[in-house]
Formats: structure tokens, sequence, C-alpha cells
């Protein structure tokens, strides 16, 4: 009886001990060697996770600063200049600002004296190829966001059918084996996921600037359209 009492507490320290040292094996796996766990399909991935940030900050501060609003007072002192006659004051003042905005206003200058409808496309075509520029390279974000994800499911099957096919050699149905090579291959997935959640939302929220500018672009053609049609400026008379 006495035997058995000194057996179990041996048993438990051993079994104990056994967890800690696995536990201490898990913390000392460092978080590159975990990545690597991933496998191959892992490496386009990360390829892609860093052309998605390097295009995230690209596009942010091209589109950022293209978006810039004129200043406050633009509108007004174009209204100003016109009505007295000063032309290329008005032109001068524009080119001042390097934003979207100052370029659509420009083109409106230079064609003034045209009929109204010219003027008005005139705007509005460049206006379009200001969102041309910005959208440059966005596609490359929205196709990310589903080449990632599916790289990395790609990975997890292939990694899993790897997994039932050395059953099938092997035989060997253990828990402890089935779940070490699925999680391992669960990491592409996850990657992959990451990565497409990242240029998805980026996609979108770029895109959000793109139409704020889009909006405020047409407000700047007719506020301009109204300052050459009206001796006042765009005050009603």
């Amino acid at each position: 009886m006495t035997f058995f009492l000194q057996a179990a507490p041996d048993s438990l320290t051993q079994a104990t001990q056994a967890i800690v040292e696995n536990v201490t094996t898990t913390k000392e796996l460092s978080l590159f060697e975990f990545a690597m766990k991933g496998g191959v399909f892992l490496i386009p991935i990360v390829i892609l996770f860093i052309y998605t940030i390097y295009l995230v900050i690209e596009r942010y501060l091209f589109i950022k600063k293209a978006t810039q609003r004129t200043s406050a007072g633009l509108m007004d002192s174009i209204s100003t200049q016109l009505n007295s006659g000063n032309l290329d004051l008005a032109i001068a003042s524009v080119q001042r600002e390097d934003t979207a905005e100052s370029k659509v206003l420009h083109e409106g200058l230079l064609t003034i004296g045209r009929p109204i409808a010219e003027i008005e496309s005139n705007m509005e075509k460049v206006t379009n190829i200001e969102i041309a520029h910005m959208e440059k390279k966005m596609n490359h974000l929205g196709t990310i966001a589903g080449i990632a994800p599916t790289l990395g499911f790609v990975g997890t099957i292939s990694g899993v059918i790897k997994i039932f096919y050395n059953i099938s050699i092997t035989e060997n149905i253990s828990i402890a084996n089935i779940s070490g090579g699925l999680y391992e291959k669960m990491i592409s997935s996850g990657a992959g996921l990451i990565v497409g959640i990242i240029a998805y939302a980026a996609y979108h929220l770029l895109n959000g600037k793109i139409d704020g500018f889009a909006l405020q672009a047409q407000k700047i053609i007719l506020k301009f359209i109204n300052i050459i049609q009206r001796p006042n400026g765009n005050k009603e008379k």
C-alpha cells in the first residue's frame, strides 16, 4: 500500500515536469521559427505583405497631398480678380497651389471665353485625369485582397493532404501527429487572411478619400461656373 502511495506522487511529479518542459519548449520557439512552420506558401504571402505595406504608404501619401483643400480665400480671390479683369493674376494665384483642386481651377481659367459647356467639360476631364492618377496601382491592393487568403488556404490544404498521405504510409494516426501538422499548416491561412484584410481595408479607405475628392471637385466646378456667369461672383443678383 505504501508503495502505491509513493508511486502515485512520483508519477504525478513526472507528468507535471513533462508539462512544464513542454510549455518551456513552446515558449522558447521564436516568432520567426513559428512563422517558418507555415511552409513554402508563406514565402509569397510575406512578399505580398511587404508590397501591400509599400502600396498603402505610397498611395496614402500621394492621395493625401493631391486631395489637400485649396486655401479658404482662393475662390473669393479668383472672383475678385476676374471681376476686375485680372485673369493673369487669377491664374498665378491658382498656380501657387499644387493640389488636384487647383489644377481643375487652372483648366477652367485657361478656357475662359469659350462656351460654358466646354469650360465645364474640360474641368471635368481634368478631374477624371487627377482621379486616374490617384487610382494608379489601387487595383493591385484589390488583387492582393483576393490572392493572399487564397494562397493561405492552398497552403493549408496542401499541408493537410501531406498529413493524411503520411498517415496512409505510416499508419500512425496519433492525435499528436495530426494536430502538430495541422497547426503548422494553418499558419499560412492565418497569414494570408491578415494580408488580405489589410489590403482590403486599405483599398476601400483610400477609395473613400478619392470619392471625397470627386465630390469636392464637382462643388468647385459649380462655384467656378457661377463666378464666371455672374458679375458679382457666386452671389445671387
